[in-house]
């Protein structure tokens, strides 16, 4: 099989720059959804984008499961419903009552569910790159996460993704193999609102911290 060679690349001038960036800085986890159904043909095409998200040794280990039955989606709330209680009781004062207060899922409103696996026993990529860090193989699915996110962002659709859930559960609900680990479980629809900043930081539970701070020479 011969390689496909562009001679003739796009150029991504200032303007697709300025434009990107934007659509950066727009990306937010979304939880307030209207209920209006989304094309399935749009969510399919943005399943494709995130499959061209780079992968350790190309071993394309993400799989997505489009949750579509009201049963499945009852155990998914259920299950949010028990570690968001557990999360609770780690915190006391006024934190507890702050984080009491903080909107965390979209699951009853946003008309698309759909769970992201790691299939952890792909022998697709023979191992390369996985020898010292297999996390890797997780990493991977979590760049093709946030392609789907950028993509889904472009078209106006908001994305939540729920981490307060219980994996072995969901996977269970869900019935996928028993390799398959829970990357994302993601909430996708149209945004009852529009904002630049973080939900989090406007409801005063974490400020965004500056990139100064972030950044380190060696």
């Amino acid at each position: 099989m011969t390689s496909r060679q562009l001679t003739d690349p796009p150029c991504f001038d200032a303007t697709f720059q300025a434009s990107l960036r934007e659509l950066i800085l727009w990306r937010r986890d979304v939880r307030r959804f209207k209920t209006e159904p989304v094309d399935p043909e749009l969510i399919s095409s943005l399943i494709e984008l995130a499959a061209s998200a780079p992968s350790v040794g190309h071993c394309q280990p993400w799989r997505f499961v489009l949750v579509e039955r009201r049963s499945c989606r009852d155990e998914i709330k259920a299950t949010f419903s028990r570690a968001n209680a557990d999360a609770l009781e780690g915190y006391s004062g006024e934190r507890r009552r702050t984080y009491a207060r903080l909107k965390l899922e979209g699951l009853e409103a946003a008309p698309v569910h759909l769970a992201i696996f790691a299939d952890e026993s792909t022998d697709a990529g023979s191992g390369l790159g996985r020898q010292t860090m297999p996390e890797s193989l997780r990493y991977s699915v979590v760049a093709a996460i946030q392609t789907l996110w950028l993509a889904a962002r472009a078209h106006g659709l908001g994305l939540g993704w729920v981490s307060i859930l219980e994996p072995e559960r969901v996977a269970i609900a869900l019935e996928v193999p028993k390799a398959w680990s829970l990357v994302a479980y993601l909430c996708l629809g149209w945004p009852q609102e529009e904002n630049v900043d973080p939900e989090l930081d406007r409801k005063g539970w974490q400020s965004k911290i500056e990139t100064e701070k972030l950044t380190f020479r060696r």
